[in-house]
């Protein structure tokens, strides 16, 4: 089977553009966020994996364990999916969808680590030149590692900007032995 990413896409696409021309956005976000996270379940992965069930059936389950917290249109994008046996997709098309939607929403995840606990006023300099330097609306996760010996690493998306100071003494070191 082609990888998850791939498969989720298209679906990603599809159900970003039809939650945008419906401007509902954060309502699909958050269902398919639900969706995806009882798929994650074990019992529910399980159920959906099983080759004795039909499409319909699996997407059955699933449908009725996400009664009363979906639309409409989410049910029968659900039911697409189960024809498709594209169930086991769902939490790849929410990463998909979540990565859409802080594109056309300007905005960026960025995970913080560094040796100590920052202060508000910390985050709040690093949160402006963030900010500026990316372009976006800058949402910051912040986490403590204490083995480091101090500095900042920053990761958004794909770009790592390694300011601590193991990675400069590190990068000292190759320019020493260059």
């Amino acid at each position: 089977m082609a990888e998850l990413t791939t498969i989720a896409r298209p679906y990603a696409k599809a159900a970003f553009e039809y939650a945008l021309g419906a401007q509902d956005v954060s309502e699909w976000a958050s269902m398919l966020d639900f969706v995806a996270q009882a798929v994650s379940n074990d019992d529910v992965a399980n159920i959906i994996s099983n080759p004795s069930l039909s499409a319909e059936q699996k997407g059955e389950v699933l449908l009725k364990i996400s009664e009363g917290q979906i639309t409409d249109k989410v049910e029968n994008f659900i039911k697409l999916l189960a024809r498709n046996h594209r169930l086991q997709a769902l939490p790849a098309i929410k990463g998909r969808f979540e990565v859409l939607k802080a594109d056309y929403d300007k905005a960026v995840d960025v995970d913080v680590t560094s040796a100590t606990a920052l202060s508000d006023d910390q985050l709040q300099r690093l949160t402006e030149k963030l900010t500026a330097k990316l372009g976006r609306k800058v949402n910051i996760q912040t986490q403590v590692d204490s083995s480091m010996i101090g500095g900042l690493i920053i990761k958004a998306g794909d770009m790592v900007i390694d300011g601590s100071v193991r990675g400069k003494l590190n990068k000292l070191s190759e320019t020493l032995r260059a």
